[in-house]
């Protein structure tokens, strides 16, 4: 059976901020680097979302692109041909 399209949504973001934390040291330190706490950072894994507000800081940070944190934001700009 296949994944519910908006679930699938929330895992590939759950799996950027996932990933976004791995590069920093983890959901304390990403808290800590943006100014907020750890339980922040838990509760946007949980819902599968980071405020919008937060995709910049996060990509600066950590590395992580926007448009792979937010694409509903940061849509992939596709090459000119």
């Amino acid at each position: 059976m296949d994944q519910d399209p908006k679930e699938r949504i929330k895992a590939e973001r759950r799996a950027a901020l996932n990933a976004a934390c791995d590069l920093v040291g983890g959901e304390a330190k990403l808290g800590e680097l943006l100014g907020k706490s750890r339980s922040h950072v838990s509760t946007w894994k949980l819902r599968g979302m980071i405020p919008a507000e937060m995709a910049i800081p996060i990509e600066r940070v950590s590395g992580v692109p926007r448009h792979v944190l937010r694409p509903d934001l940061y849509p992939v700009e596709e090459a000119s041909t």
